[in-house]
């Protein structure tokens, strides 16, 4: 745990990233407007470690951490890849309430769960528990992207709604209700909509000038399924014309061997990096973006008003990113292109026809998520009802 003088309320935020980067991107962002506005943030976090996250500003308590054993988040392994055993999930799980009970918090902030994050129940529940005896407990919330993922097995949107309504105060969708409802991506959002308060989306925030200039932008997230992406862009760098300047930022965790071979086969005109902190500046000096379609690339896009063409991620059933970019197709702000129809050809065709396009004109959406929710936190704090916020907010 890192050394930070203690200030004001107490938050205890806890986030899994599993796959990519972005939910603890996310997450971080709003710690860090947290801790601005005069927060005591603890945020603690059990996935890959991720150089710059959480940042500067709080306290950051490192779980031994878990990854998703496949695309399809069917188990979970260790940085070994091998399968947790049940004497991991208890290490797991004393170093999480230990944490806790040295917290003492005023606000515990759980990401994802419980309509995400099913493979960590293991030590959440047990934590809820703990919280639900507590004679003086914290305000309980669930932090939820805008689009959630769509659930197949029977009985699991029921049993996200009945942990919803027994073990948390409130639901912080961090989304602009005019771009994307709850009730859009979750069938049973009517049972919680009391519960539920809209934040604003959270980018980044606004970017510095970029230090240089791509006219293309490939990226790929956190990189552990963007290897078919990279392949297909540097064969369009390839056959569309070489005074174009392009940057493929690979994800920090894409294998060393696949990011070996894009950096041996990418032509002269394209720059291969696996991170750039300044991606948001990048962005808004870029004539096209190309991505998946996760909802941090994405607020990225929208605040910097970039062309843009999205392959969204669908491995293990995945729905959400789809959602999003076809959404955003529809409002003629981006190119999609199936992952199933993905191809160095089709991807030259998306890049050349979006290429030919004016700037999208961005629709006046609610940016400002992260301070918007330290205003939530305090607001709540001071005793005004979940219920109430959640009316305001709905009517935006």
């Amino acid at each position: 745990m890192s050394d930070v003088e203690k200030s004001g309320p107490r938050v205890f935020f806890y986030v899994q990233h599993l796959l990519g980067i972005g939910h603890l991107a996310r997450a971080s962002r709003i710690a860090r407007a947290l801790a601005a506005d005069g927060f005591d943030v603890t945020m603690v976090t059990g996935g890959t470690p991720v150089q710059g996250f959480p940042g500067p500003g709080t306290r950051h308590v490192e779980l031994p951490p878990v990854a998703a054993g496949d695309a399809g988040f069917s188990g979970l392994v260790d940085l070994a890849g091998h399968p947790v055993d049940d004497a991991f999930r208890d290490h797991r799980r004393r170093r999480l309430l230990a944490a806790f009970r040295e917290t003492r918090p005023d606000v515990v902030v759980i990401e994802a769960f419980p309509f995400g994050r099913r493979q960590v129940r293991f030590e959440l529940l047990p934590l809820l528990d703990e919280i639900a005896g507590m004679q003086e407990r914290p305000i309980v919330l669930s932090s939820l992207r805008d689009i959630l993922q769509e659930r197949s097995k029977p009985g699991r949107d029921e049993e996200s709604v009945a942990l919803a309504t027994r073990r948390f105060d409130g639901i912080l969708v961090h989304g602009d209700p005019s771009f994307a409802r709850l009730e859009d991506s979750f069938s049973l959002a009517g049972a919680i909509a009391d519960r539920v308060i809209y934040t604003g989306l959270v980018p980044a925030p606004p970017p510095a000038p970029a230090s240089e200039r791509f006219d293309i932008l490939v990226s790929a997230g956190g990189g552990a399924v963007g290897a078919t992406l990279n392949e297909a862009a540097i064969a369009a760098a390839r056959a569309l014309p070489q005074a174009l300047r392009w940057c493929l930022i690979a994800g920090p965790n894409l294998p060393q061997a696949a990011f070996d071979t894009t950096v041996a086969t990418a032509p002269d005109n394209v720059h291969v990096t696996r991170f750039r902190p300044d991606f948001p500046s990048l962005l808004a000096a870029a004539r096209l973006s190309v991505s998946q379609s996760g909802y941090n690339t994405v607020c990225d896009i929208l605040r910097a008003g970039c062309r843009a063409v999205f392959v969204p991620f669908t491995a293990g059933g995945e729905t959400e990113q789809t959602a999003r970019a076809l959404r955003l197709e529809r409002l003629g702000l981006a190119t999609v292109v199936s992952e199933s129809a993905l191809s160095p050809e089709s991807l030259t065709r998306a890049i050349a026809t979006t290429m030919e396009r004016p700037m999208p004109s961005v629709p006046p959406l609610d940016l400002d998520g992260a301070a918007k929710t330290a205003t939530i936190l305090h607001r709540l704090l001071a005793g005004s009802r979940v219920s109430d916020l959640a009316r305001e907010s709905a009517a935006r």
